[in-house]
C-alpha cells in the first residue's frame, strides 16, 4: 500500500495505491489519524489506485468518517473502482459516504 498526500484549497487529498486489507489497514489508519491530529479534517481519499478492500478497509473508512466528522470535517471518496464500489454498495457505505468522479469535484464540494 502506497499513500501520498497533497493539499488543494485547504483540503487534504490522499492518493492510495494497492489493496486495503488486514495487513494494510493499520498503516492507512495511522496515516489518517496523523492528518487529523494536525488539523487536516477535510479529507478526500482518491481510490483510483485501490483494487480491493476487505472488511478491514471498511473499518478504516468508518473510523475516518467518525473522526473527521466529530471535528467538523469529513472524508469524501473519488475514483472508486467497480470492484471496490460493489463492496461499498453491499455494505451500505454508499449511504454514508460522499463520492465524486474527480478529486477536483470532491475538493470543490467542501466550499
Amino acid at each position: 500500500m502506497e499513500i501520498h498526500d497533497r493539499q488543494a484549497d485547504g483540503v487534504t487529498i490522499l492518493s492510495l495505491r494497492g489493496s486495503i486489507d488486514a495487513m494494510t489497514a493499520p498503516k492507512i489508519t495511522e496515516f489518517i489519524q496523523g492528518q487529523v491530529s494536525r488539523g487536516n479534517i477535510k479529507l478526500v481519499a482518491d481510490f483510483s489506485g485501490v483494487d480491493y478492500t476487505s472488511s478491514a478497509g471498511l473499518r478504516v473508512l468508518l473510523g475516518a468518517i467518525k473522526e473527521t466528522r466529530a471535528q467538523g470535517g469529513d472524508l469524501r471518496l473519488t475514483g472508486v473502482q467497480p470492484d471496490v464500489l460493489k463492496v461499498l454498495n453491499l455494505s451500505g457505505f454508499t449511504n454514508i459516504l460522499k463520492m465524486f468522479d474527480t478529486a477536483d469535484a470532491a475538493v470543490a464540494s467542501y466550499s
